[in-house]
Order: C-alpha cells, then sequence, then structure tokens
C-alpha cells in the first residue's frame, strides 16, 4: 500500500500574504501521484487544500492528519505540503491558514519524529515552500541530518531561499510534476526519488533556488512507473546477444534491410538478422551500445564491423543476467 498525503494552501487571512498557486500545486501532485502512467492504482491520496475561509485549514487538522498519514502500514507514506513556510532559530515550521506568526505553524521538528517513528518501510516528505532546506536538521547541531532508516527529504529550496513561483504554480512542484510524468524515469519507466532530485536539480540553474536532496535508505522505491523505454523482453535479449563483459556482437549486410546503398555483391537481407538488428539499433539509441569503429550503426553492418556496450548497457546486461529485469 502506498498513501499521500497532499496539502496546499493558499489562504492565509492573518499576518501573512495568500498565495495563488499552491492549491493548484497540490490538485496536479494529486493527479499525477494517483495513477500510473498505464492508469493502474499507484497512491491513495488525501487531498487538503484552502483557497478561502470556507475551506480554511488550521494548524490542528493539518498536524493531525500528518500524525494520521506516519502511523500507518504502508510501503510508501507520501507527504507533500505547498504553502508559506517560516524559520527561526529552533527550526523551521510549515504555516496553517490560522497561524498569526511563523512558530504558529507545524513545526518540521515534529514532522520529522512523525516520520521517524512511522511503521512505513518509507517516509517521503516533499515541500514547496520557503526555507524548507531546514527541513531534517537538527535544532542543535548546524548542517546535521536526523533521518532514520528510511526517510527521504525533497525540497524546493534551501534554508535561507525563498520557493518561487511562475505563472501561478511554483517552480519546483512544476518539475516535481515532470519529472513525475516521465522525465525523471529510467530505462525501466521507474521514477525514484534521487532521479526526480536529479531532473529538478539539472534543471536550476546556479542562481536559481537549490533543490535539497537528504535521504537515509537502502534502496531507492518507484514513486511512479511510466512505459519503459523499450519493451522487456527486448530488453532482457541483451545477455543473449552480449553474453560476457566486454563481448563485442558482430555485424555484417544482412542485418541491414534497407536496399539503398548498399555495397555492390553485399549479400541480401536476412529476417531473423534485421530483426535483431532492430533491436540492437533501440539499444544504440537508448546509449546501451555504441559500434565499434564506425560513425553508426549502419556503417557497422554495411562493413562488417562489430558493436559493443556502453558501462551503461553492461550495467543492463548484469541485471538481464541476474533476472533482475
Amino acid at each position: 500500500m502506498k498513501i499521500a498525503l497532499i496539502v496546499g494552501i493558499d489562504y492565509y487571512p492573518s499576518s501573512f500574504n495568500n498565495l495563488v498557486g499552491c492549491v493548484n500545486d497540490a490538485h496536479k501532485v494529486k493527479g499525477i501521484l494517483e495513477r500510473n502512467a498505464d492508469g493502474s492504482f499507484n497512491f491513495d491520496c488525501k487531498l487538503l487544500v484552502s483557497s478561502s475561509d470556507r475551506d480554511m485549514i488550521e494548524r490542528s487538522i493539518l498536524k493531525d492528519a500528518v500524525k494520521q498519514l506516519f502511523k500507518a502500514q504502508a510501503e510508501i507514506a507520501l507527504f507533500y505540503f505547498a504553502g508559506h513556510g517560516y524559520i527561526e532559530s529552533t527550526g523551521g515550521y510549515l504555516l496553517a491558514s490560522d497561524s498569526k506568526k511563523g512558530d504558529e505553524g507545524i513545526s518540521l521538528n515534529d514532522i520529522l519524529s512523525f516520520a521517524n517513528d512511522s511503521p512505513a518501510t518509507n517516509k517521503v516528505i516533499i515541500l514547496d515552500s520557503c526555507h524548507s532546506g531546514i527541513a531534517g536538521n537538527s535544532p542543535i547541531i548546524r548542517d546535521t541530518a536526523l533521518l532514520k532508516e528510511g526517510i527521504t527529504i525533497l525540497t524546493a529550496s534551501t534554508d535561507d531561499q525563498y520557493a518561487d513561483e511562475d505563472n501561478e504554480t511554483g517552480v519546483f512542484t512544476n518539475l516535481f510534476v515532470d519529472a513525475l510524468a516521465g522525465g525523471a524515469a529510467n530505462i525501466l519507466g521507474a521514477i525514484t526519488p534521487g532521479s526526480i532530485y536529479a531532473h529538478i536539480d539539472q534543471s536550476l540553474g546556479a542562481w536559481e533556488q537549490r533543490p535539497i536532496f537528504k535521504t537515509n535508505v537502502r534502496n531507492f522505491v518507484s514513486l511512479r512507473e511510466v512505459a519503459p523505454s523499450i519493451p522487456l523482453e527486448e530488453l532482457r535479449r541483451i545477455k543473449e546477444f552480449f553474453p560476457s563483459p566486454g563481448y563485442e556482437y558482430q555485424l555484417n549486410p544482412t542485418y541491414e534491410s534497407e536496399l539503398k546503398g548498399r555495397p555492390k555483391g553485399a549479400p541480401k537481407p536476412i529476417d531473423m538478422n534485421t530483426k535483431n538488428f532492430a533491436i540492437l539499433q533501440k539499444y544504440n539509441r537508448l546509449n546501451l551500445l555504441v559500434p565499434v569503429d564506425a560513425p553508426h550503426m549502419w556503417h557497422a553492418a554495411m562493413e562488417s564491423k562489430s558493436c559493443k556496450l556502453t558501462a551503461l548497457g553492461e550495467h543492463y546486461r548484469r541485471l538481464a543476467s541476474k533476472s533482475r529485469i
């Protein structure tokens, strides 16, 4: 079971400016997390949003919801928050609609405590709020994270930065949703917290807000699945084409189905070889293999050259050999 608490607060009637994109961001996160790309069920999501006095989220409601989330016996318990954040010497806070000053929000130390005590196998905390990079840090020892095994924290900015908005959506959340939509998927179609961070990190320049990633896990879990870049039955054949490390697969003109441009006297295509070559070309497009001493796979076939695995290709060859894909 995967469960998610998704919170977006625009309405702050007391001492803080109202926001405009957090509710929309929460809806987008819920929409992408609920289902995998093939429509299969993914996260069981609970949505809390506030855009006016009719649906304001009080601090007690927010805190109780976070407690309930992390009490669940789940494979993944995920908490997403978009709204105002606050920081002072004792730590950081997420502000509810009724917060009149910064330290009246829900303490990030409390949230971390709930997560540290959670029976869930994996706890993921994602914060699109100002100063959120302080999450997980010790209030006593600066720049020290206190995460029990199984916890991952991904935040929009460092502890001294604001979280930017663009066109009424959080810059961080927009990239987060893009990553979940497939931008951070590996060849197998899995999207992990680590790949999401890499996607966001590479998308933001050195002068922009910097996302923060903290984790203490043995294995990354997949937060969402999209279609693999290549059918798995074709990827598994990589161990058949390349039975050992450093092996070079020999090609010749019978592998190329295209008749145009063939050298005079070259043998005609052979159906089985052209089918195999089509798979090898897919490997090449995914950077799993490269032609040897030839600029392209076509030339390698026409000139009876070979192809070999890249470091990434060797990684997947090992996985296939161990029946891990």
